[in-house]
């Protein structure tokens, strides 16, 4: 009988969990993929702002904790300005600043919408135009030329 009931629990919370990613990925679909592509696109001409995966990768890369970067992804899309962007100066000479999204998306939307972005894009498939790689201990430089980045 406790056999049963654990494995019914377990089914219910994989259930439960698989259901939350969907929502939270359908959540980036209808309010962060107009602007943002999950991936990076074979015709990059047609991007309005950077796709998402190089964002985390930023995001990652300065808040490698889960509720650090939570927290930066929420405050940044309700409040961005120059001084908080991760990105480098030429995105946003390209792109413009990111608008807010007050009024677009709810904080409870954004805090899915966060998490499930931190966890959907792992450190290890990162990579920058000059192949950088994000390791999760810091980035790893494979051309030599990130000084001070390492």
């Amino acid at each position: 009988m406790k056999y049963k009931i654990t494995t019914v629990v377990g089914l219910l919370a994989l259930t439960t969990s698989l259901f939350a990613s969907n929502g939270a990925e359908n959540l980036f679909d209808s309010k962060c993929a107009m602007c943002h592509s999950k991936t990076m696109p074979q015709d990059k001409s047609k991007l309005i702002a950077p796709p998402f995966m190089g964002v985390m990768r930023h995001i990652k890369m300065q808040y490698p904790k889960k509720k650090d970067a939570v927290a930066f992804i929420v405050d940044y899309a309700q409040n961005p300005s120059r001084a908080k962007a991760l990105c480098k100066e030429q995105k946003i000479a390209k792109f413009g600043l990111m608008p807010s999204q007050k009024g677009n998306i709810t904080l409870q939307e954004l805090q899915t919408v966060a998490s499930w972005a931190f966890d959907h894009y792992s450190a290890a498939n990162f990579r920058g135009h000059n192949t950088m790689m994000l390791k999760t201990k810091g980035m790893n430089c494979k051309h030599g030329n990130c000084k001070g980045m390492q």
